[in-house]
């Protein structure tokens, strides 16, 4: 591992060349976003789309096309304790929303495929880049090492042309649920994900199955593309909002129909891998009961009417199935996006369509065992993390695309990201309780990779119960405490707002654990 003053380039890179691939017309293949594509497709008058210009939006004949039936991505399950697996990450053609489109994608599909895994597993992942710009691997929610190869996103970069081999083990206690992969490339990370690098993971449950009669994975998705099917250049005004797409997709689908029969249980596990966008989702006919948020598996169901899915955040929801037809809303999410007023309602996602005779009711639920709840514990240490946006300049131009933040620097605790700095050393064996205080006038989920978070108080209110997430929201004007309990692995990491323009932007800084 190395310290803090070593090169971004990292030393545990291990490249091995890669042949590029050239399209159908013999042109080499470059990511959607790279300067090269912009100089193509604005010479041709298209990638002056932005959000809120003109660009292609479905129209009737192609949202009735496009509603199909739901199909999950391809799942990879671990045997024996190990899931090897080999992601290919190039620019494709693929069919999204119903229509032509040219995406970045890990084995050729939009999402990539789903990786199944037991608490205890070896994952191993040799990530092939056929961009032409870096890339790398960060497998999100899941409390693994963040040193060597493995969740290491602050030393791995995969340059183009070059492949790496990840190796990650999982602890044998880990929470189960639904979590996800996509790129951590600084000054990248919102692009590649807008232009469709994710892909979802589910670690099984380690104890008694939960009786359903299907397991679902869906995945919510958003870009917006232009008049030939590439993902749109996104203005700077857009970066600092948090950019949100007009095709709003569940497994690359434009409102696809889930078929089922009166009284089956399905299990859905649903992943928001939007680039910004909050969802708040609502099923009317039908029960919905939740088992988790992002990493906190419930003892018990809880019966809702909607679940809120935070940006990068996961739901574990049973679903059971009334007897009508109905359709899974995106409702309107209050999302403070500065002087630009809150997100609106991407609408209908997925139509739940019932047909066939009632079934028999499944068994009840097991009990879970509850995570510890860490209100008790003495803090080690307590921190005040203070959110910022400087609008003085100095902004960055990634050294790629050209598509920068230009003026606009996001900050924690009055610095932009510095990979060579470490902000916050921590104890291993030890328990935090930090206090997001956010100062700009937008909401931001804040993320912190490898251990998971209690959250404790809401704008000084105490919560409930016994709340884990990986990602936790922090009003605009507001603040948010969580209590951490450092523990298992050591080494340097990151924390940061998963509005990913924000991420780019600087608001993201290093912590470290430490032995001893």
């Amino acid at each position: 591992m190395t310290g803090p003053d070593s090169p971004r380039t990292g030393p545990v890179r291990t490249p091995a060349p890669v042949p590029p691939p050239d399209d159908v017309a013999g042109r080499r293949l470059v990511p959607g976003l790279s300067r090269r594509r912009a100089l193509q497709l604005g010479g041709l008058g298209l990638l002056g789309v932005a959000i809120g210009a003109p660009g292609w939006r479905p129209s009737a004949g192609l949202a009735l096309a496009a509603a199909e039936f739901l199909s999950e991505p391809e799942t990879l399950h671990s045997e024996n304790g190990l899931l090897r697996v080999r992601l290919e990450v190039a620019e494709t053609s693929v069919t999204l929303g119903g229509r032509p489109a040219h995406m970045l994608t890990y084995n050729g599909t939009v999402p990539g495929p789903t990786l199944r895994l037991r608490p205890g597993d070896r994952l191993q992942v040799e990530l092939v880049n056929r961009l032409s710009d870096p890339t790398n691997l960060h497998t999100h929610g899941l409390h693994v090492s963040p040193k060597g190869n493995a969740d290491n996103t602050l030393d791995v970069h995969v340059q183009p042309g070059e492949s790496f081999q990840y190796d990650i083990q999982l602890p044998d206690d880990h929470p189960p649920g639904p979590f996800w992969y996509h790129p951590h490339e600084h000054h990248l990370t919102a692009d590649q994900i807008w232009s469709g690098l994710y892909g979802g993971i589910v670690v099984e449950d380690a104890g008694p199955e939960v009786p359903v009669t299907r397991d679902r994975v869906l995945v919510v998705s958003d870009t917006t593309l232009d008049d030939a099917g590439h993902p749109v250049h996104v203005s700077e005004r857009e970066r600092m909002k948090g950019r949100e797409g007009r095709l709003v997709l569940v497994n690359g689908q434009l409102t696809p129909t889930i078929e089922a029969r009166p009284g089956e249980r399905e299990r859905w596990r649903i992943i928001n891998t939007c680039t910004s966008r909050f969802l708040k989702l609502r099923l009317d006919g039908h029960q919905l009961d939740l088992l988790a948020t992002d990493i906190g598996r419930l003892a018990e169901p809880r019966r809702v009417e909607e679940v809120e899915v935070l940006n990068s955040g996961r739901v574990d929801v049973l679903v059971t199935v009334g007897e009508q037809t109905g359709e899974l809303q995106g409702l309107a999410n209050p999302r403070t996006r500065g002087d630009d007023g809150p997100s609106g309602a991407p609408g209908a996602l997925a139509t739940l369509q019932v047909s066939g005779s009632p079934v028999p009711a499944l068994p009840p639920v097991p009990a879970y065992p509850q995570l510890p709840d860490l209100r008790g514990v003495e803090p080690a240490a307590r921190r005040t993390m203070v959110l910022g946006l400087d609008r003085s300049g100095g902004g960055h131009e990634d050294h790629a695309g050209g598509h920068g933040t230009g003026g606009m620097v996001m900050t924690i605790d009055g610095r932009p990201f510095d990979h060579a700095r470490t902000d916050v050393v921590t104890r291993l064996g030890t328990v935090e309780e930090w206090t997001y205080v956010n100062h700009t006038g937008m909401d931001h989920p804040m993320h912190l990779h490898v251990w998971p978070m209690q959250v404790v108080a809401v704008d000084g209110r105490p919560v409930e119960g016994v709340v884990y997430q990986d990602v936790v929201r922090v009003s605009a004007g507001g603040e948010t405490t969580v209590r951490i309990p450092f523990e298992d692995f050591d080494g340097r990491t990151v924390h940061h707002c998963h509005i990913n323009d924000h991420e780019d932007a600087g608001m993201m800084a290093v912590v470290e654990a430490r032995t001893g």
